[in-house]
Formats: structure tokens, C-alpha cells, sequence
């Protein structure tokens, strides 16, 4: 059976295959692959280094039949494994780095077996391509509104709610990784690369409805160390947003809830101290440090909201300037505020939407 090619890396064509088949080695497809891909490599990273080392100390031959010899073993393991139970109209798409050897090698024998196989020409970097000219180069068509507030007033838990309501959400902090601040790492889970976030966003995106607004957090342009590309951060930089307010007490009360785990590594907290733009002082280091051995971590996230969270808030907020859709009070990790809050956006938001005619409500 013939190999089929095709660069078409759109959404509706990667879901017309059964499996993606990512051929790299484990290292490449951990920084970055295409949405749903399986990685069946035909190359460890081990292996792969070999082949370099041989190709570079001998010869392009010797390094070809010592890499087919790998290959060829590689590819019967998953034949015999992650492949044994597929049916006879299988349809599977495989890539590598630039659609050459190991992809091809994997689809040669695919198709042998019977399966109508597809390689992807061009490999991850037509794919590669294709992100960057929609998330740097391009437009998004979509409309977003913000969930805007200071630190601690629960914008990520609304977020989830709002998502369980039938609302189209953008979860960033999600994709990222990470909380969205000096003290957002999460713990034990390392932020994906920059590459991959910007798979994962993408794919986010195209799950999403045109014509509908898309609720976000708002953030800086930064999540952690992934930035948020170009195309996105226009929109997300003049979409209008919804204030959420909540007294200093009760979000320092949330912080100490939602940032258990950091609590919980002495080490890591004092480490995020010394993270903040504005270097505290020797004295206020050690009040911070006495809070921390008290167990007052609502008084501490009291005092660091007041130092950098709360000024740093406001800056941006003068400084982007967007349009304002309502405010809304509650109070953070209660169930009845948060659902009321919920409700009160949803009201909000049916305004955006076009009534008949073209006009919105």
C-alpha cells in the first residue's frame, strides 16, 4: 500500500486520523508536539546521540545502518506493543523533525502491515510553522473578556465555574503551569516549554466557538517564564474586563488556602522572597520570616498583598485602561459569593451577545 502525504496541520484534519504518531525521541517530543500525538520513537535519545556520534567518528553509512538496525527494533517493540490491538482500517499520521528518515521508515512499514498510513511533509516544523503564523504573524478571531481583580480574590476558581455553567474559558495559568505570580510555581510540576505552551494554547483556542466570548484571567504578558504570544496579547490587552473585589482580609485568608503548598516548603517561600521587584528590607525580611515560624501566613500574605500584589495591581490597571463591563464584590472560597458572582457574570456577558440582526443585547 502507497504512503499518502499531506502539510495540513488544521484542526479538523489532525482529528480525521485515528492515532498522530510523534516518531522523535522522547527528549524532542517532551519540548514540544503536536496536539493528541503519541510518541513512538524510533529512536531513543540515546540512540539517537549514537547515530550522531557514529555518522560524525565514521561515516554518514555506517551511522544510516547502525541507526536502521535501532529502527527497525524500535519499530517492531510497538508493533508488538502500543499498536497490537489496532484493526485493519487503522489511519494513522506520522511525523519526525522534517518528515525524513525515521518518519518514513515508521510509515513504510505501517502501510506494509495494510494500515492507510499518512506521513506529515515537512514533519514538526510545517506544524511549527503553522503556530507561529497564527499566534505571532496572525489575527485571532475571537472576543475575550477578562476577570480582573487583585491577588487573592479567587479569579481562577470563578474561571472553573464559570466553565462548569457552559461558558467558553481560557484557563492560562492552567496551560502555563503556573499561578500567574512570584509565588504561582506549582508544586511538582515543572512549566511546560515555551513551544508547548504554545501548542497547548492553540489547541485551546481551536476548541473554542467564534462568535461567542471567551473569559479569561487577566494577566501580565508573562506567566511565569512563558509569555503570552503577540496575537493573543492584543486581544487580551483591549478586551473588557470584570472587576472583582474582595476585602484584603479575606483574600490573604483564600491566599493561605489556595498556596498551601508553598506554605508547606519553608524553603521554596524564603526563595520567593527574595523574587520580588521590590527587595525588602532586612528588617521586614525578618518580620516576614518571625510571621512564617508563628504559622501567620494570613497576616504575612496580608503584608506582601501590601507591599508588591496590590500597587503592582494598579499599575496595570492605569496602564492598559480597558473598558469596564461591571464590578462585583464577594468573598473568596465562599460558595454562595462565588455562585452569585457566577451568575452576575453570566448576566454581563448575555450583553456581548449578538441579538438578531447583528446587534448585541
Amino acid at each position: 500500500m502507497s504512503l499518502e502525504v499531506t502539510e495540513d496541520v488544521s484542526a479538523p484534519a489532525l482529528a480525521s486520523f485515528d492515532m498522530i504518531i510523534d516518531v522523535r525521541s522522547p527528549g524532542e517530543f517532551a519540548e514540544d508536539h503536536l496536539p493528541g500525538a503519541v510518541n513512538l520513537p524510533v529512536l531513543s535519545d540515546a540512540e539517537r546521540a549514537q547515530v550522531g556520534t557514529v555518522y560524525v567518528q565514521q561515516s554518514r553509512f555506517t551511522a544510516r545502518r547502525f541507526g536502521a538496525a535501532h529502527v527497525a527494533r524500535n519499530v517492531a517493540h510497538h508493533l508488538e506493543t502500543a499498536l497490537a490491538d489496532r484493526p485493519g482500517g487503522f489511519k494513522p499520521l506520522v511525523y519526525c523533525w522534517r518528515g525524513g528518515m525515521r518518519s518514513n521508515a515508521m510509515a513504510t512499514i505501517l502501510s506494509q502491515v495494510g494500515w492507510r498510513t499518512t506521513v506529515l511533509s515537512g514533519g514538526y516544523r510545517t506544524y511549527r510553522r503553522e503556530v507561529v503564523a497564527r499566534l505571532y504573524d496572525g489575527e485571532l478571531p475571537l472576543e475575550f473578556v477578562l476577570l480582573d481583580g487583585q491577588t487573592g480574590v479567587g479569579k481562577t476558581e470563578l474561571l472553573g465555574r464559570l466553565a462548569g455553567m457552559g461558558l467558553q474559558t481560557l484557563d492560562l495559568e492552567g496551560l502555563a503551569a503556573h499561578r500567574g505570580s512570584l509565588f504561582g510555581a506549582l508544586a511538582g510540576r515543572a512549566q511546560p516549554s515555551q513551544k508547548l505552551f504554545e501548542s497547548r494554547l492553540l489547541a485551546a483556542l481551536d476548541a473554542v466557538e467564534p462568535g461567542r466570548p471567551v473569559v479569561a484571567e487577566a494577566e501580565s504578558s508573562k506567566i511565569g517564564d512563558r509569555m503570552v504570544p503577540p496575537a493573543l496579547w492584543t486581544r487580551l490587552a483591549e478586551a473588557p474586563r470584570i472587576e472583582l473585589t474582595a476585602e484584603r482580609a479575606d483574600r490573604a485568608q483564600y491566599i493561605v488556602t489556595t498556596y498551601a503548598d508553598l506554605i508547606a516548603d519553608r524553603a521554596a517561600l524564603d526563595a520567593a522572597f527574595t523574587r520580588l521587584p521590590v527587595r525588602p528590607s532586612a528588617e521586614r525580611l525578618s518580620a516576614w520570616r518571625a510571621m512564617a515560624d508563628a504559622g501567620a501566613f494570613a497576616e504575612l500574605a496580608g503584608a506582601i498583598m501590601a507591599l508588591h500584589y496590590d500597587p503592582a495591581y494598579d499599575r496595570s490597571r492605569r496602564k492598559h485602561a480597558r473598558p469596564l463591563l461591571g464590578s462585583l464584590d464577594l468573598v473568596p472560597g465562599e460558595g454562595a459569593s462565588q455562585d452569585a458572582a457566577a451568575s452576575e457574570i453570566v448576566r454581563l456577558l448575555a450583553r456581548l451577545t449578538p441579538a438578531p440582526g447583528g446587534a448585541r443585547k
